[in-house]
């Protein structure tokens, strides 16, 4: 076997459905498995997948394992030749999977490899490539400096903005959102360390592919990442758990730094903890009815307009909607050859009618137009956006 894609779930079964959409179709004609492992999620996740995915092998934990456990589960029984740990608010091309094994065949030195994630609004998300974070580069990080000086090679190493986006570049840090890695590195550097619950494991796990005499690789392949979709990331727990994940890497891989420079960084990694906490907290404490508007433009079949109609007329009945009617080959621009953009800030993209390469394609172009991406499929009868799904009642 090629290829397992192993992705760990918990209540989103709506954004894991179209993911694994996505991923049945990058893996077609090929040798693959899918595994999906949830951590006991109370969304109705189970009876709402399992007769839909008959072909996927479930793993259903009775309680929150966290995401390294949870994915060590599934490395531990899968088979493959190759393994790619993907979240499940993701959506990759056709194409994916097929560029991801062309590269590992013709690249032994490849341990891992990341992908180029793009944001809802088409924009390129800077951790889709990060250098290690040592004490200096995490100063630079905390301090503003990376900011300041971002494509620096000494103060912006974090997100190493000095490497060209549309090539294929050794990197240091992988993304846990998706993480192509060659079975034989994992048996040599080990697999993730269940001492993160979740955030950390990501980093822990790529520096380990390098120690163990590997190189990490970043490719300009697109991805689309909702990013943190099964998170509430203005709540305590998320903020503990994700600067808790930087104070065990640390304390790991740099515990022979003098005190002198490892209390500096605890404190550093508090503080900033403090920060997000309450500046996530006051963000999220009163949304406006401004910020819940989403003026949509909707392009696909007759059927999908009917439904994604009936859906806003529901939820967004004040709100200005325009809809076209077209496929890839009618109109393979989509809502580019639209006049006034500027008066919407969603596109929803039919699933059935639009390829998931060419979704990614037109979303790459909508920087700019200020437009976030949505899908909807007449077979899940659900409308996905970045931040809220929408299930088609029949009347």
């Amino acid at each position: 076997m090629k290829l397992s894609v192993i992705i760990v779930s918990y209540n989103v079964k709506y954004f894991l459905e179209q993911c694994l959409r996505s991923v049945e179709r990058s893996i077609e004609g090929l040798a693959c498995e899918i595994i999906v492992v949830d951590n006991n999620s109370t969304d109705g996740s189970k009876e709402y997948l399992t007769p839909r995915f008959p072909h996927v092998k479930f793993i259903w934990n009775s309680d929150n394992k966290g995401f390294a456990r949870a994915n060590n589960q599934a490395i531990n029984i899968s088979k493959a030749e190759y393994i790619l740990l993907l979240n499940p608010d993701t959506i990759i091309g056709e194409n994916t999977i097929r560029e991801y094994i062309d590269f590992m065949d013709r690249t032994p030195d490849a341990g891992g490899a990341g992908a180029y994630m793009l944001r809802t609004d088409g924009t390129f998300a800077p951790e889709s490539r990060r250098g290690l974070p040592t004490p200096f580069v995490a100063f630079c990080k905390m301090s503003g400096l990376a900011g300041l000086f971002p494509k620096s090679h000494i103060f912006g190493r974090y997100y190493m903005r000095y490497l060209d986006e549309n090539k294929i570049n050794r990197i240091e840090i992988i993304s846990g959102a998706f993480m192509f890695l060659r079975r034989k590195t994992l048996d040599k550097a080990g697999v993730l360390d269940e001492s993160f619950f979740m955030y950390g494991e990501d980093i822990d796990l790529s520096y380990r592919i390098l120690k163990s005499g590997y190189n990490n690789y970043f490719l300009p392949s697109r991805i689309l990442h909702y990013k943190g979709e099964s998170t509430v990331k203005s709540s305590y727990r998320y903020v503990y758990t994700f600067y808790q994940a930087m104070q065990i890497f640390f304390n790991k891989h740099y515990s022979h730094y003098s005190i002198l420079v490892s209390l500096p960084i605890s404190m550093a990694i508090w503080s900033r903890a403090m920060l997000a906490y309450i500046g996530n907290k006051f963000s999220h404490s009163n949304p406006t009815e401004e910020t819940q508007k989403m003026n949509m433009i909707v392009v696909g079949s007759k059927d999908m307009i009917k439904e994604v109609k009936e859906i806003l007329e529901k939820k967004q009945s004040k709100n200005k909607h325009l809809c076209i009617e077209g496929n890839e080959e009618t109109l393979p621009q989509g809502h580019l050859e639209t006049k006034e953009l500027e008066q919407f800030d969603t596109v929803v993209y039919d699933s059935d009618s639009y390829s998931y390469n060419t979704i990614l394609k037109l979303l790459e172009q909508t920087p700019g137009n200020n437009l976030k991406i949505a899908t909807y499929s007449t077979k899940s009868r659900i409308l996905i956006t970045e931040g809220e799904t929408y299930n088609h009642e029949k009347r």
